[in-house]
Order: C-alpha cells, then sequence, then structure tokens
C-alpha cells in the first residue's frame, strides 16, 4: 500500500486511535461500539429492517467497527440469507493498527480474526459468516459514482466535516441518494447544518435527533420521506 495512500495514526491516552490527516478520532472514547450501535444502526432501524439481500453502504471504513457491529447484530437478529456490505475508503488503516483499536471493544474483537486475516492479506472483497464485504479504496467522489450497487441503509462515517468537508459536499451526497434503494436510508453522527441540507436537496427527508453521550444531536432520513 503506497504510504501516501495509507493512515496515518497517533493513538491518545495509548487507546484511542486519532487520523493524524485529519487529527479526528476513529471512535467515541465513551465506547465506540455503543456509539455505533445508536448511530448507525438505530439511526437506519436495524436490525428490525434486515432481510436476506439487504445492503449496506458506508463512507469511511476506519477500524471496521460498524462492519464489525453490523455482523453482531445479523447473527443476533437471526436472519437468513445474506447481507452486503460495501465501504469506500481513501487512506486505509493498517492491519496492526486496527487490531489495536479493536482490542477496547472485546465483544467486536471476539469475532474480528477473520476480518483482520483478509485485511492482513490485502482483500478487498471476502466474506465473514453471511456478510459479503467490499472495500472500495480511494476517493469517493471518484469511486462512488462508478460504484454499480444500491444501498438499502447508508452509513455515513467520514471525519467531521469541518475537517474532511470532502466526503460530506452536495455532490457526493448527490451520488449517496442516487446509490440508495426505494425506501432506503441513510445515518450519521454530524448534525451540521450544511450536510443536513446537502442530504435534504438530494432527496431525503432528514430529521435531527438525539446523538450518543455529550453529542446533543445527530442526523437520519429516508429517501423521499418513504
Amino acid at each position: 500500500m503506497d504510504e501516501d495512500q495509507s493512515a496515518r495514526v497517533t493513538w491518545r491516552d495509548g487507546r484511542l486511535p486519532v487520523c493524524a490527516r485529519f487529527d479526528d478520532p476513529y471512535f467515541s472514547l465513551a465506547d465506540g461500539l455503543a456509539e455505533t450501535r445508536h448511530v448507525f444502526l438505530a439511526g437506519n432501524r436495524l436490525p428490525a429492517r434486515f432481510r436476506d439481500g439487504f445492503a449496506i453502504a458506508e463512507l469511511g471504513f476506519g477500524t471496521g467497527l460498524n462492519l464489525l457491529a453490523t455482523l453482531i447484530a445479523w447473527q443476533r437478529a437471526g436472519i437468513g440469507g445474506r447481507l452486503s456490505y460495501t465501504s469506500f475508503e481513501a487512506f486505509p488503516m493498517a492491519a496492526d493498527d486496527i487490531a489495536r483499536a479493536l482490542a477496547a471493544f472485546p465483544e467486536a474483537q471476539a469475532v474480528s480474526a477473520p476480518f483482520l486475516a483478509a485485511w492482513s492479506r490485502g482483500e478487498e472483497r471476502f466474506a465473514l459468516g453471511p456478510v459479503m464485504v467490499e472495500i472500495r479504496r480511494g476517493d469517493a467522489r471518484a469511486s462512488l459514482p462508478r460504484w454499480p450497487g444500491r444501498a438499502d441503509a447508508w452509513f455515513l462515517d467520514g471525519f467531521s466535516p469541518a475537517k474532511n468537508p470532502e466526503l460530506w459536499g452536495d455532490g457526493l451526497m448527490a451520488e449517496v441518494a442516487r446509490h440508495t434503494a426505494p425506501g432506503g436510508s441513510f445515518a450519521t453522527y454530524s448534525a451540521a447544518g450544511h450536510v443536513r441540507r446537502a442530504l435534504q436537496s438530494a432527496g431525503f427527508q432528514v430529521e435531527r435527533v438525539a446523538g450518543y453521550g455529550a453529542k446533543r444531536h445527530m442526523s437520519r432520513g429516508d429517501l423521499g420521506g418513504t
């Protein structure tokens, strides 16, 4: 992997990974796994909407914590069939850094070995039991328009819009909507006004709802209000 395309990680208090490029942590100190469940799973009304063939797409793969939380939720829900999970990531983390980060979450760490093995081999498509994973590396502004798929639920998990504005612009939010299935949804920790307006302009009915922990608000919504 080209060094310029890989994530440079520093560690706060020896346990919280921070992206040096954007000076932003990968997850909440308060409990990143609980944050993922509140924002991305509950924000998309999951696991209640899970079904065979359900498709999730994500902007910002990071440590893979959202993927592992989704895998756990799918398994607990006892859904038959397959789930697809596509994530767009411009600056992938090294496997050793991911493993170190996931050590903070024993529940996620317990199901992480197949993922870490695939990631260490540089695989961009792999199966985690019933979850079919595809990682699309590179700038999402270029890679998302070329993606042939559509998602039933989006996890919008880029770094802070103030620090990583490329992942929150009007054009990319329009592509998110274009790659959303009828009745599809999104959720994000961000409640920034320009992000909500971009998603509304793209066709989503947007709600500002209670955030996780000390964060007062987050955003979620459905395409066309369905």
